[in-house]
């Protein structure tokens, strides 16, 4: 752990890795180590089944505390696991595939120290190529909203609020405002929150566990703040850039565990094998749209 004395630890920022030896010392060199508040500690949760992101860690970032699950805990249970060896006054869960900056991480927790009801903060995250991540806010989804994603509607037509309720793209990306969700990537919150409303969810293993924190919060009576002024870096998908079937079944099993958990809360058999059919169809759907892509890029000239 690191040497830090408890009463100056302002913010905990805590990241977990899986094989993230490749972007983990960016990350870890764009935080800042002390902010207006007081000392910023910085705790890696590592994941991974080797130890070349450990070895990354503990060599060039000494003052970085290092965690090895000898196993893939999944986001949820390792991030859980990070927070209890946390001690700042708030709490940031942070992913290995970001570049930050100090300007964005004070915003934030000006936003929460002052902001009424202000839960989660999260600014807009922009990726290698400058656009934003559609996932820095989203609503919370409905089946009619995946109807738009799969159909096209919602790409086709993103200023239209009827079918882009989820990436809320008819939305201003420099705003700020509460969202139904921020993104998994960046979310930033206050310990004593935590406390009262809950860490994540460990049932869900990788996929829609930022959705059911935010979503909680809400629930709770928190808002969960969007902030656009400011932007992280956001390389999507480096940390999981193995992108597989197997990774596009966990997604959508944790989509239908965040339905079945909000939207069917007594277990109706009806309403599951609703949710079972309508993801059925959605997986069958985006594996279609993979063989096509994937054909297409073997097709000769």
């Amino acid at each position: 752990m690191t040497a830090l004395d408890y009463a100056t630890v302002h913010l905990s920022v805590i990241i977990v890795t899986y094989r993230s030896e490749g972007e983990i010392g960016d990350c870890l060199e764009s935080i800042p180590r002390r902010l207006t508040g007081g000392e910023v500690e910085i705790i890696v949760v590592d994941n991974s089944p080797d130890v070349a992101t450990a070895e990354v860690v503990a060599k060039r970032f000494p003052e970085v505390a290092l965690m090895r699950t000898g196993e893939n805990l999944g986001f949820g249970r390792a991030n859980n696991r990070g927070f209890y060896a946390s001690r700042g006054e708030y709490v940031l869960f942070l992913n290995p595939d970001t570049v930050s900056n100090v300007a964005a991480f004070e915003m934030c927790v000006k936003t929460l120290r002052e902001r009424p009801r202000a839960g989660v903060v999260s600014p807009r995250l922009v990726m290698g190529d400058g656009k934003m991540d559609l996932a820095s806010r989203r609503g919370i989804p409905t089946l009619w909203d995946g109807l738009c994603r799969a159909s096209g509607l919602a790409a086709a037509f993103p200023r239209w609020k009827l079918v882009s309720g989820y990436n809320l793209t008819y939305l201003d990306e420099r705003g700020t405002y509460a969202v139904g969700s921020v993104n998994g990537a960046f979310l930033m919150t206050s310990r004593s929150l935590l406390e009262k409303v809950g860490l994540f969810d460990e049932s869900f293993f990788m996929y829609g566990e930022d959705l059911d924190f935010c979503h909680r919060f809400t629930l709770a009576g928190y808002e969960v703040v969007f902030i656009g002024s400011e932007m992280v870096v956001h390389l999507k998908g480096a940390s999981s850039s193995r992108e597989t079937a197997a990774m596009s079944r966990e997604f959508f099993e944790g989509s239908k565990t965040f339905f079945l958990k909000h939207f069917n809360p007594h277990g109706s058999r009806w309403v599951k094998l609703k949710y079972d059919v309508a993801f059925g169809l959605w997986e069958s759907w985006a594996r279609m749209r993979r063989w096509l892509k994937g054909s297409r890029k073997v097709r000769p000239a």
